[in-house]
């Protein structure tokens, strides 16, 4: 019997603001001294008592919102009881059956084409601390600067079927919060946590499994994906041996690239949820969702539709602009200089725009990113304007330099914020395109290599890239490959 896996995600989205959940304590919980950024109220201190965060609810809503959430007008808050070293007040307050946002749906691109992955809910929360392992020490510290952070728990259908959609719907929701600005989401830092419930089903059932299997401590997109494919081969394993599994918590080990039982699951009766006594019911009025939905800028999947409509970008290198929102603005701004350039050269091929801004798709998420990353800064941060990457791609549109010595002024502009053509001018790298200076080199290079010319003319149409290669050589690098292409032909003939 063939089986198929069922997989489910629950999602903690750290939010993004200036005080945490339910005091005024800063939301400032990474690479500060422990226990600094605390309060009678985070710490659950007798006596102290809680006050919604209004930026984290209006950052909810926009969430809930670019899901295609319905945004409830009545919410309230719950308090979730389990203990937990660290968790100061013995219990989390949550949202239990009343959540900021209900039912959604997102749109995802799989190989077979587009799916649908629906939202179960969206719900906000506040944050645990932190426990913290000394290396070979006998006890753990507890650092509270993280308690009381604003979360919000995301859930989904189990509408995921293989691991590579449930990595690709995070990598989106990622891009979505960094595109509100509601979340830095690096799940490296934990601002962005995931659990995964996974079972398996005979292929074709309609029916859920009787049991799940919650899978942890998945701290980046590729232990998640990973952690998912051992589950299935450990799970189909275990159904074809005609073993039963049981609900279980399991946790992702890195090391050992396996999942390890943890404990058995939860179900939500063991928290003893009760209505948060200290807090009120929450209306939040139809006007004030409106005003949040304008707030909206382009989103990630939106803003790739349009490019590849607009630009004819494939799905790869489009996701790769459109990932993060700085690149896209910075994309988008060199496209709109590319234009001017090629207005001013008198350029008006629409053929030859559209594949000049496919060549800077190429190069901002090649080269260009890969400086970028190396150096640790943003597009933003650039030394190169976008009027002078256009300038760039408008000299290797007229083949006036080869794209080898662009990469070497590309790599000098962000250094220096240099024009592209005083680089140029200044280390000659400007491409010989004049046919008289290259059939010299190509007449030379013909005679040094009879034989490749004989198998050439014999039929061996490969070896013209020999001759091409040796013509690039000695004119060190700077002949234009189609010029010499053209210069050859006409002489083997």
């Amino acid at each position: 019997m063939s089986y198929q896996p069922v997989i489910g995600l629950e999602i903690h989205l750290q939010i993004k603001t200036r005080s945490k959940m339910f005091c005024s304590s800063p939301n400032s919980p990474d690479g500060d001294e422990p226990n600094t950024h605390i309060c009678e109220v985070c710490t659950g201190q007798p006596g102290s008592l809680p006050v919604v965060n209004k930026e984290a609810l209006d950052r909810a809503i926009l969430m809930g919102l670019s899901l295609n959430c319905e945004i409830a007008h009545s919410t309230k808050f719950d308090r979730k009881n389990y203990f937990y070293p660290d968790l100061p007040k013995g219990y989390q307050i949550s949202q239990f059956d009343r959540p900021i946002c209900g039912s959604g749906a997102v749109e995802i691109q799989t190989p077979a084409g587009p799916r649908t992955i629906r939202i179960t809910r969206a719900h906000l929360e506040e944050d645990a601390g932190k426990l913290i392992h000394p290396a070979g020490a006998q006890y753990s510290l507890v650092d509270l600067n993280r308690a009381g952070v604003p979360l919000l728990e995301i859930v989904t259908e189990p509408d995921f079927q293989t691991p590579g959609e449930a990595k690709q719907f995070l990598q989106g929701l990622r891009a979505i919060a960094r595109y509100l600005g509601v979340s830095d989401a690096d799940m490296e830092k934990g601002h962005l946590r995931c659990d995964a419930n996974i079972s398996m089903r005979p292929a074709g059932a309609a029916e859920l499994p009787n049991y799940k299997v919650e899978v942890k401590n998945m701290n980046s997109f590729r232990s998640v994906e990973a952690a998912l494919a051992y589950e299935i081969k450990r799970q189909t394993e275990a159904l074809e041996a005609g073993r039963t599994l049981a609900r279980e918590t399991r946790g992702w080990s890195d090391a050992k690239q396996a999942t390890l039982s943890q404990r058995s699951k939860e179900g939500s009766d063991d928290y003893r949820y009760f209505p948060e006594p200290d807090l009120p019911i929450l209306h939040i009025d139809s006007a004030h969702i409106e005003e949040l939905r304008k707030q909206l800028p382009e989103l990630p999947q939106q803003k790739l539709a349009r490019f590849r409509s607009e630009f004819g970008l494939p799905a790869g290198i489009g996701w790769q602009i459109v990932e993060s929102r700085e690149m896209a603005e910075y994309f988008e701004a060199t496209v709109s200089e590319l234009k001017e350039w090629f207005s001013v050269q008198k350029i008006a091929s629409s053929e030859a725009i559209k594949e000049s801004i496919q060549e800077a798709a190429r190069w901002c998420a090649g080269l260009f990113t890969e400086l970028l990353n190396r150096n640790g800064v943003g597009p933003k941060k650039t030394k190169i304007k976008p009027e002078n990457f256009a300038e760039l791609l408008t000299l290797i549109s007229k083949g006036e330099i080869s794209k080898t010595a662009a990469k070497q002024v590309l790599t000098q502009m962000f250094e220096t914020g240099d024009d592209p053509s005083n680089i140029i001018e200044e280390q000659g790298l400007k491409q010989v395109s004049d046919t008289g200076e290259l059939a010299t080199i190509v007449e030379k290079v013909m005679a040094d290599n009879p034989k490749v010319v004989e198998d050439v003319r014999a039929g061996k149409q490969q070896a013209i890239g020999f001759l091409v290669g040796k013509v690039m050589a000695a004119s060190k690098g700077k002949a234009n490959p189609q010029v010499v292409n053209q210069l050859l032909l006409a002489k083997l003939k």
